[in-house]
């Protein structure tokens, strides 16, 4: 009982330890903000990145593609771990606006609307058919033209906050987007001025997916239309997107497709064009998104490595309070260690003070956080209603709300991590305060 006395009271009676609290306070607050916004914005950015593709990729680097995928598409559609199959071709080309000399250049991406939606979150991405995502081709204006789904930041402006401009229905446009068809050999399908397949669509929808090099420059087209300008209208595709059940891990099932992949194409390579199935790979979707992932991985890795130095910064800041303390207190150690304390002890309440100014710090810069945290979007919202201040600047990076969430593994860890950062900053003033003797200690200083 006397430890936790002395503990309390060396506490409030030395305004030194509050200062201490504070500066753990005020670290944890910085901790607690910055990381929860990094680690949201990782996660929402790799979350888009699954949405996306689905679980699994069956695919190949090249836009030559493969052939034979029908059988195989059905195989995987057998199996029971396999929800949905999508079928995709992957092109590059320009887009052109009728009537105009303009050329954008463009990834061609063709789908199977319906099929696609069961693999991704492709139809949540819709403006005006995300409740019917088989009509994703088809404008409302005109349902029997041919039409295509624009990348939002192709056709829709955003205002100076960043949002989205959007229509209520689509307005009747005119495309012609235009690549070259290449065959199985990859050389051009057409010979002299016919090089490139050019064909007329008609702006039928947005997508927006979140992440921004797809939403600036992909362009969706019917899988038919584009094994007939991408394909030179033979039957190959780029990947097949696969979406897993949900009680089997990823890695499991994707080793099951891999499996079913080197059974299926060591039966189909001697066939006509069947080359091309060995440069066919199966990857997670964190492998097949892997070198866009791997930037965001990176900056959160060396913003957690700039926060152990804030720890190292906050062990020196604890350990000076504590060499204070212990040298003020010397006195108060001689008469305890008097009347038979143990040196574990004398440790002990110093170490115990350390953990308390740990958790009353980072408690305090939890709550801070915490409310800033709720805060944050109506005080960036201020900032730029006043000053025209923003964090990111909605108009280049493809970012909604700021991550405000406050995980209870955040917290435990960073409240943990304070008790051990004070704990390693007050153990060796604690110790040369145990190794005292009661002689030296007592010792009045002659006049």
């Amino acid at each position: 009982m006397y430890k936790l006395k002395l503990i309390v009271r060396y506490l409030y009676k030395r305004p030194v330890c509050i200062t201490a609290a504070l500066a753990v306070a005020l670290c944890v607050f910085i901790v607690i903000v910055v990381m929860s916004v990094m680690d949201g914005l990782v996660s929402d950015f790799k979350q888009n990145n699954h949405n996306y593709v689905g679980d699994c990729v069956v695919g190949t680097e090249s836009l030559v593609g493969f052939g034979y995928y029908e059988e195989f598409m059905e195989k995987l559609s057998g199996q029971d771990f396999v929800t949905a199959v999508s079928p995709v071709i992957k092109s590059y080309g320009l887009i052109t606006p009728a009537g105009t000399n303009r050329n954008i250049g463009v990834e061609i991406m063709g789908i199977d609307a319906a099929a696609h939606s069961r693999v991704t979150n492709f139809g949540q991405t819709l403006t005006f058919r995300k409740n019917n995502p088989e009509l994703a081709f088809a404008p409302a204006y005109d349902t029997s033209l041919t039409g295509c789904v624009m990348g939002i930041d192709l056709m829709v402006d955003r205002d100076p906050g960043g949002e989205y401009l959007r229509q209520l229905t689509p307005f009747e446009f005119e495309f012609v987007i235009s690549c070259f068809p290449l065959t199985a050999k990859g050389a051009f399908a057409r010979a002299g001025t016919e090089t490139i397949s050019s064909k007329s669509f008609y702006y039928s929808d947005v997508s927006h997916t979140g992440l921004a090099r797809i939403d600036g420059a992909t362009v969706y087209i019917d899988i038919k239309n584009a094994q007939a300008m991408a394909m030179a209208g033979e039957k190959r595709v780029n990947a097949l997107f696969i979406k897993f059940t949900d009680d089997i891990r990823l890695e499991a099932g994707c080793s099951k497709v891999r499996e079913l992949w080197e059974s299926y194409s060591e039966d189909k390579i001697g066939l006509p064009d069947g080359f091309l199935l060995s440069g066919v790979t199966v990857q997670s979707w964190k492998q097949y998104r892997r070198s866009t992932i791997a930037a965001m991985e990176k900056e959160q890795v060396v913003m957690t490595i700039l926060f152990y130095f804030l720890a190292v910064v906050t062990v020196f800041i604890i350990f000076v309070v504590f060499y204070m303390i212990v040298s003020h207190k010397t006195k108060d150690v001689g008469i305890l260690k008097s009347v038979g304390v143990s040196h574990v002890s004398i440790v002990g309440i110093f170490c115990g003070l350390a953990a308390l100014i740990a958790c009353l710090g980072s408690l305090l810069g939890e709550f801070a956080g915490w409310i800033f945290l709720n805060y944050i979007n109506h005080i960036e919202g201020w900032l730029y209603d006043k000053f025209g201040f923003q964090l990111w600047d909605r108009t280049i990076y493809a970012i909604g709300e700021i991550p405000d969430k406050l995980t209870w593994q955040l917290a435990a860890t960073v409240l943990a991590s304070a008790i051990l950062v004070c704990l390693a900053g007050a153990y060796f003033p604690a110790r040369r305060a145990a190794k005292l003797k009661p002689v030296d200690a007592l010792q009045v200083n002659p006049l």
